[in-house]
C-alpha cells in the first residue's frame, strides 16, 4: 500500500489524465461537465468516471437525493448563461410569492420587485408510489448533459482510496485499485463515504450536521393548482426543537419539509397538526398510512481541509449554504474546483490558492446567516416580537409604494436569494431599525395583538386577494 504523497505545484492535468468523480449528484455532474468544457478549450483530452451507483431517473429512495427541491431565479439563470437550459418538464412549478405563518396571524409576501422568483422540483424520478409522472428529475438532467460531454457514468460503490506514489487510487467492491490523477469527492452527506476519505490521512473532517425531515404529500395537480397557486407556505412555530417548516407546491405533490435540532416523531406530529398547517391543505385531506418520507441529514458548517493533493471536495462534502440554496453553493464549488483544476493545477498548495477562496467565501457568507436565523428563533420564542414583525410585513405589502425592508429580507432569508451577508446589513440600516422598533412597540402597549389572534385565518382556496391588511 503507498503512502507516498506529492506536494509538487507543478501537477497538473495533461493529455491522457484521469479523473475520479465520487457522486453523480448536482456537484458532481456539474464539476464533470465544466472540466471537460474547460478542458475542450484548453486543447487537453481527459477521462472522466463518475462513480454513482443510483439512478436518479428512478422514483423513491433508489433515485432520491433527500431534498426538498427548490432552486432560485439566480441559479437558473446562472445555468441558461452556461448554456444549460432546464427543460419545462423538470421545473414543476414557479414559486411568486410565500404565506408565512404564525401563531399570531399570516401574510402574503410577493416577491420583491417581481424578481428573484423560485422554481421547485424532484431531485429524483419523484416519490415512491409516482405512477407515469410528467415530471423529469433534475438531477438525472444534471448528469445526462455531464455525460453528453464524455464523462462515463460508472455504477460501481468506491469502498476504499490511496495514495500511490505520485498519483491516488480506488476500489470499487469486487476489484482492484485503479490509478487517478485526481479524486473529486461529490459524495454530499454519505456517512460511509466520507468515514473512507477521513481515513486518507490528508486530515479531512466532515461537515457538522443537524436533521431535516421531509414528506412527499399526493394532492394532484389540480388540487394543488387550487390550493396554493404560485405560492409556497412557510411556517414559524412556537415549538420545541422546530427551527421552520415549510409546505412546497410541485406537480402533483406538496413537499413537506421541517428543519429542526433534536426533533423526533412526536415533534413533526405536533407540526403537521398544528392549526397553521392543517389550514393550508383541503378541508377533506388526510394524511394517507404510506407516504414517502425521510429523516435526511443537512450540513450546518464547513468541512475542514477539504482539498489535498490531487483531491477535490465539492458541494455538500465541503462547505453548503446554510439552510438553505444547497444546489447554488454546489455549482459555485463545482465550477470553481474545474477552473483550479485545468488552469493552475491540481496540487494543494494550488488548490488552496485558487480553489480554498470560493468555499471560505461560502462559509463566511454562513456566519451571517448563523446570526440572522438566531435573530429568527428569538422571534418565534416571543410573542410581541411575532406581531411586530407580522405587522410590519402587512403594511409592506398592503402598500406597494411602500418599501419593502422586512419582506425582502424574509424573502430573501427563506429562499436563499440573496447572500446572508447582504440580508444582514440590510437589517442594520437606521430605517429599517426604526420602523421595527415602531412596530413592535404598538404591537407591545396598543393592543394590536388582539387585532391579530382574531382575525380571519387564510381563506382555503388561492386568492390574489388572501393578504391581509394591517393598521
Amino acid at each position: 500500500m503507498g503512502t507516498k504523497r506529492s506536494d509538487r505545484p507543478e501537477a497538473q492535468l495533461e493529455n491522457g489524465s484521469r479523473i475520479a468523480v465520487i457522486g453523480g449528484g448536482p456537484a458532481g455532474a456539474l464539476f464533470s461537465f465544466f472540466l471537460l468544457e474547460m478542458a475542450e478549450r484548453a486543447d487537453i483530452g481527459l477521462t472522466v468516471n463518475i462513480f454513482e451507483p443510483r439512478d436518479f431517473n428512478h422514483p423513491g429512495p433508489k433515485g432520491c437525493n433527500n431534498c426538498g427541491g427548490v432552486v432560485s431565479e439566480w441559479l437558473v439563470q446562472a445555468l441558461a448563461m452556461e448554456g444549460i437550459e432546464l427543460p419545462s418538464k423538470v421545473v414543476q412549478r414557479g414559486l411568486e410569492s410565500y404565506d408565512m405563518h404564525l401563531d399570531v396571524g399570516s401574510v402574503r409576501i410577493e416577491t420583491p420587485h417581481h424578481e428573484k422568483r423560485i422554481a421547485t422540483l424532484h431531485r429524483g424520478g419523484g416519490p415512491r408510489d409516482v405512477k407515469d409522472s410528467q415530471w423529469g428529475s433534475f438531477d438525472a438532467f444534471l448528469f445526462e448533459i455531464a455525460q453528453n460531454k464524455g464523462a462515463a457514468w460508472r455504477k460501481d460503490r468506491v469502498e476504499a482510496l490511496r495514495y500511490d506514489g505520485d498519483g491516488i487510487a480506488l476500489k470499487v467492491h469486487g476489484g482492484e485499485f485503479e490509478p487517478y490523477d485526481l479524486i473529486v469527492a461529490a459524495t454530499g452527506k454519505h456517512a460511509y463515504s466520507l468515514k473512507m476519505f477521513e481515513q486518507l490521512g490528508t486530515g479531512y473532517q466532515r461537515p457538522k450536521t443537524s436533521k431535516t425531515y421531509i414528506s412527499e404529500l399526493f394532492l394532484g395537480n389540480e388540487r394543488i393548482t387550487e390550493q396554493f397557486g404560485s405560492s409556497m407556505h412557510l411556517f414559524l412555530p412556537d415549538l420545541p426543537h422546530v427551527k421552520f417548516g415549510a409546505l412546497i407546491p410541485k406537480g402533483d405533490y406538496v413537499t413537506l419539509c421541517m428543519l429542526g435540532n433534536g426533533f423526533d416523531q412526536n415533534s413533526v406530529k405536533a407540526f403537521i397538526s398544528s392549526p397553521e398547517v392543517t389550514q393550508c391543505l383541503p378541508s377533506d385531506w388526510q394524511m394517507p398510512a404510506q407516504f414517502c418520507h425521510c429523516a435526511p441529514s443537512v450540513a450546518i458548517s464547513g468541512a475542514k481541509m477539504p482539498y489535498a493533493n490531487r483531491l477535490i471536495f465539492v458541494g455538500d462534502c465541503a462547505v453548503t449554504r446554510l439552510y438553505k440554496d444547497g444546489i447554488g453553493a454546489a455549482y459555485r464549488s463545482a465550477k470553481a474546483a474545474a477552473v483550479a483544476s485545468v488552469f493552475y493545477g491540481i496540487s494543494k498548495d494550488s488548490l488552496r490558492e485558487h480553489y480554498w477562496p470560493t468555499l471560505r467565501s461560502i462559509a463566511r457568507d454562513n456566519r451571517f446567516g448563523s446570526l440572522i436565523y438566531q435573530v429568527t428563533t428569538l422571534i418565534q420564542r416571543v410573542k410581541f416580537l411575532r406581531r411586530g414583525v407580522l405587522r410590519m410585513v402587512r403594511r409592506e405589502q398592503a402598500h406597494p409604494g411602500c418599501p419593502p425592508r422586512m419582506s425582502s429580507v424574509l424573502w430573501d432569508t427563506f429562499t436563499g436569494s440573496a447572500p446572508y451577508r447582504e440580508v444582514f446589513l440590510r437589517t442594520l440600516n437606521p430605517l429599517f431599525l426604526i420602523r421595527l422598533t415602531s412596530d413592535i412597540t404598538i404591537s407591545l402597549i396598543s393592543g394590536h395583538y388582539k387585532h391579530a389572534n382574531t382575525e380571519p385565518r387564510w381563506p382555503r382556496k388561492h386568492s390574489a386577494e388572501s393578504t391581509t391588511t394591517g393598521n
